[in-house]
């Protein structure tokens, strides 16, 4: 083989068939099983998989500022990734997220660097414009179930002040609106459907799934191949050009760490042999963290109750005979981006609008018919770190993203939570939702209780992030085009090398990496830069 991918998620499946279908010869290994299970394919699949086996459950470290809970961060253990068990949301963050990673040591990664990849991996079928592919293997496109309660969620933040915008990824992010999902003709497009698929018929990409990974075999400084297990036996493979980690910010610094390549106290800590000193290996860690307005419904609105068994089997026969109906809804069908300071400027808060009553999975289940609006702060300043729990390579990882720890992001907080419960006690509302607060309760006005409330209540986004990030300061771990500091033959290409999260879902962002540094390895000159004049 030509270059061993260790991972089949959403970068992982991007380059390998890019790689591919430019004539060299790719392996992919892949932990989890094949994208086979019938909920993968279908927009609202997803709800009934965040508990299921093709999903890792990372329990956390206690977190302290969320009261000493320890919440579950899953990740997508499937292959396709995230990209095969999320809620499909297509944004890209905002044009100062790429100017920040060029800014803080990744050259050639500036907006107007990456605005050209994304354009070329995306399929849009509404927007054609500057910002927008119409070609791309990414499928694209609008949501064509959404529930009265979510537009009444899009016409509540109106009147809360947030203008309405038909898209969150051209010109200019800021306001509430309808999200598009990688999604096409009611069924999802995944990483794995988009490029792999195509990728298989060329007969120059093979997948392997059911592989875990060991460790990374060297010789001298080279990376020459790794070491895994599959049906309980130890195999090995070579690659004559590369190793690929794309095995997500969880594994992909795990991997390094077992393979003697990290911090050097926490290598001794486990009497791993040091191969080559990197201190920033899983440091860096970013999520996104949220936390939910609720009010319940007068009646029955929105979702609640649709996957009971009759109306499951009902649901089921209208999509499959008409795709129509609830199971084409992705459940998160709108946001709205504000910045809680000031109405008029970039955003710093993302809220996620979900036409049911949605907890984390450590609270008791609400079984009511509900609205809730998730807030998140954009860019946390809070900063975490993966570290090894034992030399097992079956063994989770120590996942500690040390939420809240930033003052700034529970002020943020605090203030999104209020927006988020304006919007929900509008006029546009009130055919909908009780008068009374459900969540946090309409009591509760009291910063310090406000504040109380966000870190009980504080959930994953699941957008872990920037575990062996790009740069070349003595904390990054790979240069910006993901090669591994110090070593040959060995990069990262996914969502680890992320120097700060994007201000968005990162399931765009992670694909986009992925094309530009296939560019890199093909030994392409990099995409003509866009220089398109900022929105006002």
């Amino acid at each position: 083989m030509d270059y061993v991918i260790v991972g089949g998620g959403s970068a992982g499946s991007a380059l390998a068939g890019r790689l591919a279908q430019a004539g060299a010869k790719v392996l992919i290994l892949e932990a989890g099983p094949q994208d086979r299970h019938p909920l993968i394919h279908i927009p609202a699949g997803f709800v009934k998989l965040l508990d299921s086996k093709l999903l890792y459950h990372y329990r956390t470290e206690p977190q302290e500022a969320l009261n000493g809970r320890a919440p579950v961060m899953p990740q997508g253990n499937v292959l396709g990734g995230g990209s095969s068990v999320n809620a499909a949301i297509y944004i890209r963050g905002q044009r100062s997220d790429y100017d920040g990673w060029a800014q803080a040591g990744a050259e050639g990664w500036a907006y107007r660097d990456v605005l050209p990849y994304f354009r070329r991996a995306e399929g849009n079928d509404r927007l054609s414009d500057d910002y927008h592919g119409t070609d791309g293997p990414l499928s694209v496109s609008d949501l064509r179930q959404i529930t009265d309660l979510t537009r009444a969620f899009v016409r509540s933040a109106q009147q809360a002040g947030i203008p309405f915008t038909p898209d969150f990824n051209g010109a200019r992010q800021r306001g509430v609106g309808f999200n598009q999902t990688t999604t096409r003709d009611g069924r999802r497009c995944s990483a794995a459907v988009a490029y792999l698929r195509p990728a298989l018929k060329t007969g120059n990409l093979e997948i392997r799934t059911g592989c875990l990974v060991t460790r990374l075999l060297f010789e001298g400084d080279r990376a020459v191949g790794v070491e895994y297990s599959r049906n309980g036996r130890l195999e090995q493979v070579r690659a004559a050009e590369e190793v690929v980690l794309s095995a997500g910010a969880v594994q992909s610094p795990k991997l390094l760490m077992l393979s003697g390549i990290g911090p050097e106290a926490e290598l001794r800590r486990h009497n791993i042999a040091l191969k080559h000193r990197l201190e920033g290996v899983g440091q860096n860690l970013q999520d996104h963290l949220e936390f939910p307005a609720v009010r319940f419904c007068t009646g029955r609105y929105g979702y609640f109750g649709e996957d009971t068994f009759f109306r499951s089997i009902k649901n089921g026969l209208q999509y499959m005979l008409f795709k129509s109906g609830p199971v084409m809804s992705n459940v998160t069908e709108a946001c709205a981006f504000v910045n809680v300071d000031d109405i008029e400027a970039e955003p710093n808060l993302q809220m996620h609008f979900v036409p049911i009553v949605f907890m984390d999975g450590d609270r008791e289940p609400v079984k009511r018919a509900g609205a809730t609006v998730n807030p998140c702060v954009l860019r946390p300043q809070s900063r975490g770190e993966i570290r090894l729990r034992s030399t097992d390579p079956a063994a989770d990882p120590i996942v500690d993203p040390r939420y809240l720890s930033a003052p700034e992001d529970l002020r943020i907080s605090v203030k999104g939570l209020n927006i988020a419960r304006d919007i929900l006690a509008q006029s546009a509302f009130a055919p909908y939702l009780e008068k009374t607060e459900a969540f946090p309760g309409g009591d509760m006005q009291d910063e310090q209780a406000l504040q109380n409330y966000v870190r009980s209540m504080g959930k994953t986004v699941y957008h872990p992030v920037g575990t062996c990030r790009m740069g070349h300061d003595a904390m990054a771990v790979t240069d910006a085009e993901g090669l591994v500091h110090g070593l040959s033959g060995l990069r990262v290409v996914d969502g680890a090398i992320l120097p700060l999260i994007p201000t968005a879902n990162v399931n765009a962002p992670i694909i986009m990496v992925a094309e530009k540094i296939a560019d890199r390895i093909r030994g392409r000159a990099p995409m003509p830069p866009e220089h398109l004049v900022p929105a006002r």
